[in-house]
């Protein structure tokens, strides 16, 4: 099996004195909590592939492919991602249908990705997190196939904001705690949504939040290394769950850092660049998200 990257050197930005870290695995992972990259905090074991979108990234290293990072499958051939998880130098696969990483349960599909089919936001300066537009795309060298373990994420409708202590749910193989293990099984927990007001508060973020990031958590449970490019998942009014989120970073004091939630990029905000790089079509009348997710989405709660 694929090894989860944990002994990678490179070093995730930091500043507004060291308070930012990113969230991929061969740094600390991504949780529920404050932490650079992102294992889930204080979460739980998913329900095997209940969350059927989301994607292990993984890249190459002494002749294997290890876990860096999260995303989300969007179309058959089209993943989503933290910019931050993206190095030119790097080989890079992607796993759907992943639940387990220390065991071969069969509905895995491992596909690479070439490095001219990553595009990563024109705006996205790798040297300020704090900057924004933490987003890539990457198209597969191949379509995933779909089925029960393997399904498309829905996007939420351009420009969409959540409320305050809107209920979402953070999944990833991130850390389970600051400098803590990686977790083998895909983990969750719930992340409440806090809105751009509170969360840029003196004794929160402080200003750092702009408009196009999302924050959620901010107490026991956030985001951790690992976690990074993976989704925030939020259930909408009609029953669908949503992508409304790429975990992005969190505070360097820790993954779970009291009053420094998790940050995620706002996926609503670039819904206009995700079409034009992938091509794909807009929503048909009725904003029924067609191209963005299967009719069905199966094994939710």
């Amino acid at each position: 099996m694929q090894g989860v990257g944990q002994d990678d050197t490179w070093s995730p930005f930091q500043s507004y004195n060291s308070m930012i870290s990113f969230l991929p695995s061969f740094l600390p992972s991504f949780l529920p909590s404050f932490l650079p990259s992102f294992l889930v905090v204080n979460g739980e074991d998913a329900i095997p592939y209940s969350w059927p979108w989301q994607i292990s990234l993984q890249y190459e290293k002494d002749g294997e492919f290890r876990h860096t990072c999260g995303g989300t499958l969007i179309a058959p051939n089209w993943v989503m991602t933290a910019a931050h998880c993206i190095s030119k130098s790097r080989t890079y696969q992607v796993v759907v249908g992943e639940y387990d990483m220390d065991a071969e349960e069969g509905s895995e599909q491992r596909i690479p990705v070439n490095s001219n089919d990553i595009f990563v936001h024109p705006k996205w300066i790798s040297i300020c997190a704090a900057c924004g537009n933490d987003i890539a795309l990457m198209k597969l060298s191949r379509a995933a196939e779909l089925s029960n373990t393997v399904q498309l994420g829905c996007l939420p409708p351009a420009g969409e904001v959540l409320p305050n202590d809107y209920p979402c749910y953070i999944s990833g193989w991130g850390r389970l705690y600051t400098n803590g293990p990686l977790p083998s099984k895909l983990q969750q927990a719930i992340l409440p949504v806090v809105d751009n007001q509170h969360c840029n508060q003196k004794d929160w973020w402080g200003g750092v939040i702009r408009q196009n990031m999302i924050c959620a958590g901010g107490d026991i449970r956030a985001g951790c290394n690992g976690d990074s490019g993976g989704p925030l998942n939020c259930k909408a009014a009609d029953g669908r769950w949503e992508v409304h989120g790429i975990a992005s970073f969190v505070s360097a004091l820790g993954c779970n850092a009291l009053k420094k939630p998790t940050v995620f990029t706002r996926v609503s905000d670039f819904e206009t660049w995700i079409q034009e790089v992938s091509g794909c079509e807009g929503d048909p009348p009725g904003g029924s998200h067609a191209w963005k997710c299967i009719s069905a989405q199966l094994n939710r709660k």
